[in-house]
């Protein structure tokens, strides 16, 4: 019988999920077919329950409902509790079990595509929801020296740095949340080494589509420049920090390392990563 994945999120044309999960299902030789699953809030509880049909293997889950989806899983792995956000679920016997791989995915492409070690470095994040919360444990956890996290909503911000600080506990990261308003904040985008964007500014197809969230005269030149958005290619955020001379990373390798570890909590199978990564370039290009 024909198992099914999809993606639930909401404004999800510029996913290309769909496209190399299905190579990697299809080179693998497995009878799973990848879906979208258009899903407006109303109707995210119904779409988290019809997992639990037997044709369903599990979902990813992307923007907005990283968070939202916690309270309607059966169980979340102690990784993806810790960071507060959920972007895959597996179902295990008749339980919907709840993950976070895109901490791993971020990590794995900022070390191997970035070239970057983040230990002992100064980072800011601009952005405090789901995507942000896992970028900001995986880079605690590889140990940065100081984590400014920029948030359009200050008391969001406020909310993420002290969720970190509780896990942080004997730690010596210094975390803190900052306004654009603050003064501090020209201070930690100058002196930093590594500048996420978790936002969905930039994103092809929305609303943001040829916006920045940073204004190029503030971007750090001896910073790597590491945008998560991954379609398009080059982001208004890119292209604005190649012009400044910094280093770049676009996100589409973070969004393959973490859909690999997806397929693999589906299938208990390795992910053809090489596969997955050349289909998910050409989906790009066209």
């Amino acid at each position: 019988m024909t198992k099914f994945v999809g993606l639930i999120g909401h404004k999800l044309s510029h996913s290309i999920s769909q496209q190399f999960q299905q190579a990697a299902f299809e080179h693998m030789g497995l009878d799973i077919r990848y879906e979208v699953w258009e899903t407006t809030k109303d109707e995210l509880p119904d779409v988290v329950e019809g997992l639990r049909d037997d044709s369903k293997l599990g979902a990813n889950v992307t923007i907005p409902y990283k968070e939202a989806v916690l309270s309607l899983l059966n169980k979340v792995d102690k990784g993806a509790r810790r960071i507060g956000a959920v972007n895959t679920i597996a179902k295990r016997d008749d339980k919907l079990v709840g993950y976070n791989t895109d901490a791993s995915g971020f990590i794995r492409a900022l070390e191997e595509d970035g070239g970057f070690d983040p230990r002992g470095k100064r980072a800011v994040l601009i952005g405090a929801g789901g995507a942000a919360r896992a970028v900001s444990f995986a880079l605690i956890d590889a140990g940065v020296r100081s984590l400014v996290i920029l948030n359009r909503s200050i008391e969001r911000g406020r909310e993420l740095a002290k969720d970190l600080k509780w896990e942080l506990k004997i730690s010596d990261t210094e975390v803190i949340a900052l306004s654009w308003k603050d003064g501090r904040t020209l201070t930690a985008l100058s002196g930093c080494d590594l500048l996420v964007n978790c936002t969905s500014v930039g994103m092809k197809n929305s609303a943001s589509e040829d916006k920045s969230p940073l204004n190029i005269a503030l971007i750090p030149k001896r910073a790597l420049v590491y945008d998560v958005v991954y379609n398009p290619v080059e982001t208004p955020l890119i292209v604005a920090a190649k012009k400044a001379g910094a280093r770049t990373l676009g996100g589409l390798p973070m969004l393959v390392y973490q859909g690999a570890a997806s397929f693999e909590l589906w299938t208990g199978k390795a992910a053809p990563i090489d596969i997955m990564m050349r289909v998910a370039k050409r989906a790009l290009t066209k």
